[in-house]
């Protein structure tokens, strides 16, 4: 029997030992109970899984090949979206694990709140295939089945979050030499997050201003040059492309102590003409973009051209983000515009992009700055 068969044979084994009824596979749709935190309060259940059934399309400017919503470990080598023998909609999740040392495993970062009881449920097809949650606070045994006999069959968990918990980390794969599998309709049903924070200026009697950098198209040495020179705290809101471009850049802009990289969408597109789900995707794959490639994941997020509605603040708590921030200032490309009267004041947000005249902005920005006797500080550090 090879290594990986004699694994599976231990795992099946496990798994019975542990099979309680929190996890399940079961061939009708599973009802949820609704979130009841420690205190005994009752929230409405709704759907946190994002991209649940598979079927919106990518942002502009997201990887070629990947699947909103979703971080699969062989990426399109192995899971890839098909529109064929869904199970409802027009698209599933179809996996075909690249060899013999892959599971086929697909996973997204749900938000959450603790002390607080919810529900994950895929329907799957295909042999050895399984749905769990980690980050829970908790031992969660895992849901599973042998064999789906050549239909669809829904894989139920149930699970409550500790007190610390504020996001989990759900997931479905195959296992080892078993084949391809698909997965269509997930759902993880709870209380959703309480919607993220508009605010255009940070509530502080320190006389601090933050600089807050946008997009990072254009990246020049100048501008890394001014910034270590002057050891200024930078926010840095880059898209995912050019982040993932290159990273390094960002790493380096942003060393000063209080300096932080955060989420500024996927493809720069106005969220308020989006509906939430596809707003979430925005928001919840750039944060993944961020996190994979600073090791910290984004709390702030900025909203393309300044626009936002109730939906998008939603959006952004389910992803994890507890403020959505504008700004108070715009020092781009030459300008020097305060939104308000007079002077900048403590606790302003000034605008800058990563453009070729960004070493000529934050000389002035920090000029304003100085005159108003504020200095720059780590917006990170001024979040509560």
């Amino acid at each position: 029997m090879s290594t990986r068969l004699c694994a599976l044979a231990a795992s099946v084994a496990l798994l019975t030992a542990l099979a309680v009824p929190a996890a399940s596979a079961a061939p009708g749709a599973a009802g949820g109970t609704g979130g009841t935190g420690a205190a005994g309060s009752r929230a409405p259940t709704v759907n946190l899984a994002t991209n649940p059934g598979f079927e919106l399309p990518s942002p502009n400017l997201a990887d070629w090949g990947s699947i909103p919503g979703w971080n699969c470990t062989g990426g399109p080598a192995e899971a890839a979206v098909t529109t064929t023998a869904a199970r409802s909609g027009t698209s599933a999740l179809a996996v075909t694990p690249a060899n013999a040392d892959s599971t086929g495993e697909c996973a997204q970062t749900v938000a959450v709140q603790p002390d607080t009881t919810y529900t994950a449920s895929a329907w799957v097809r295909g042999n050895f295939v399984y749905l769990g949650a980690t980050g829970t606070g908790h031992d969660v045994a895992p849901a599973w089945t042998e064999t789906t006999s050549g239909g669809w069959q829904q894989l139920t968990t149930r699970f409550t979050t500790g007190p610390n918990a504020h996001s989990i980390r759900l997931y479905v794969h195959g296992w080892y030499q078993q084949g391809p599998f698909s997965v269509d309709d997930v759902r993880v049903d709870g209380p959703a997050p309480a919607p993220a924070v508009a605010a255009r200026s940070i509530p502080t009697t320190d006389k601090v201003v933050f600089f807050t950098v946008d997009d990072g198209w254009q990246r020049t040495p100048e501008a890394e040059r001014f910034i270590a020179d002057h050891h200024l705290p930078i926010t840095a809101f880059p898209m995912p492309m050019p982040a993932g471009t290159d990273p390094d850049f960002f790493k380096r802009v942003t060393a000063v102590p209080g300096s932080s990289v955060q989420d500024h969408s996927v493809s720069h597109s106005d969220l308020s003409k989006l509906p939430l789900e596809q707003q979430q995707v925005e928001i919840c794959d750039a944060r993944d973009t961020m996190t994979r490639l600073f090791g910290t994941a984004p709390v702030v997020f900025r909203p393309p051209f300044f626009t936002w509605n109730s939906d998008t603040l939603q959006a952004a708590a389910n992803c994890g983000i507890r403020t959505v921030l504008p700004a108070g200032a715009d020092f781009s490309w030459g300008a020097s515009d305060i939104w308000h009267p007079g002077l900048l004041q403590p606790g302003d947000v000034v605008l800058m992009h990563w453009t070729d005249t960004l070493a000529a902005d934050l000389p002035r920005a920090l000029a304003a700055a100085e005159a108003a006797g504020l200095k720059p500080a780590g917006l990170v550090d001024y979040l509560h």
